[in-house]
């Protein structure tokens, strides 16, 4: 369980005694492939950690992580009123590998999570601005989180318009640039190319999603441009038919809301976002073990969020159990795999048939005039 955290204290320790090529930031799990969010985050928990030698603290310190996450998103909950409390047991006691994510293994997923939930707590409040700053410092923590980038766009361009939302645009950048200008400044070439690498490579022993395939075609370059192509596919879709509810074409997201003819009645933000995250986990060219906290805590809303007559309360609890049951199987198997794309395959359909989520109302306010203006 501390070959990640080791591997972790190594890559950071370059930089702690002066390295700012980020070429040569390594451990011994390889070199470091994360933004510059991370090795801030992860040297400060080197050094509160007696340079990564006081394992048992950092488990501390990644349990209070796990509390603040699950109040973070308990507080999203909240909001929805829609899973059923039992489903919350769940989510607390019943996920090994989750808990194992977090205390165990001290992965730097759970952390750009946390930081992800802290930004929708912040959109959820009409906080757009910060909320936009603390995406983009997720994102650099771990690049999972551009799988909510679609979604949040999408969002914007409803709240704005096009013009309205560069600025918000312009906030994620400017913090990446800031982040990583330390590295930029000595080797841009080599902290792009390795904090920001697209088209990595995964190893096939490691994969949990694919497993039932052959490794020659999940390493095929035309199986990865297929599954881009189906999650553009998916995006779109849902972009036209599920989260697009105005009267008027699409494209009149790029005015200005107060320039269309039929204004866009205010979207749930939760289920653009959830649901742009959840259609990248399902097109991912693999998933890996510490990948699942990527949208665990999004599962009971995204099943609990589109009510259905065909989808009742208890096959919605077994299908949990199921997706439960696939990520702790290890290693993966043709059937483990198989009943993960299964299960994905059936959240999917009740996300596209299920009864659209309610409309999200910003919170009450004795002064909806400041409320206003923090939007902007």
């Amino acid at each position: 369980t501390e070959i990640d955290w080791k591997a972790y204290m190594e890559e950071v320790e370059g930089f702690a005694n002066g390295t700012l090529d980020y070429t040569q930031l390594k451990g011994d799990t390889g070199p470091l492939v994360y933004p510059a969010g991370f090795v801030y985050i992860f040297l400060g928990l080197y050094y509160a950690t007696g340079r990564g030698t006081d394992i048992r603290l950092a488990q501390y310190l990644f349990a209070g992580l796990y509390l603040l996450n699950l109040l973070l998103v308990f507080r999203i909950y909240c909001r929805t009123n829609k899973v059923p409390p039992y489903v919350f047991f769940f989510m607390c006691c019943a996920s090994y590998r989750i808990h194992s994510i977090f205390v165990l293994r001290l992965f730097n997923d759970p952390v750009a999570m946390a930081i992800l939930f802290l930004a929708i707590n912040l959109f959820l409040e009409e906080h757009w601005s910060w909320g936009c700053l603390l995406f983009s410092l997720a994102v650099s923590v771990k690049m999972n989180i551009l799988l909510f980038a679609p979604g949040l766009l999408f969002l914007l361009l409803q709240r704005f318009g096009l013009l309205g939302c560069i600025p918000k645009l312009c906030i994620c950048a400017v913090l990446q640039v800031i982040l990583g200008l330390p590295f930029l400044l000595v080797n841009p070439v080599g902290y792009l190319t390795r904090s920001f690498d697209l088209g990595r490579q995964f190893q096939f022993k490691w994969t949990v999603n694919w497993r039932f395939l052959p490794e020659e075609v999940f390493q095929n370059r035309a199986f990865h441009a297929m599954l881009l192509l189906a999650h553009l596919a998916g995006l779109g879709l849902f972009a036209l038919h599920r989260w697009h509810r105005s009267k008027e074409s699409i494209l009149a997201l790029l005015k200005d809301p107060a320039e269309r003819k039929h204004p866009s009645p205010p979207l749930t933000i939760i289920f653009v976002l959830f649901s742009s995250n959840f259609l990248g986990v399902c097109c991912s060219r693999s998933l890996h073990y510490q990948f699942y906290v990527w949208y665990f805590h999004t599962l009971p809303y995204l099943l609990w969020c589109t009510p259905t007559a065909k989808l009742a309360h208890m096959p919605k609890v077994l299908l949990l159990g199921v997706i439960e049951l696939c990520w702790n199987t290890y290693p993966s198997t043709v059937c483990s795999s198989l009943s993960l794309h299964i299960c994905h395959g059936l959240v999917l359909l009740q996300l596209w048939y299920g009864t659209a989520p309610p409309l999200h109302t910003p919170p009450p306010s004795r002064r909806p005039a400041a409320i206003s203006k923090k939007a902007q």
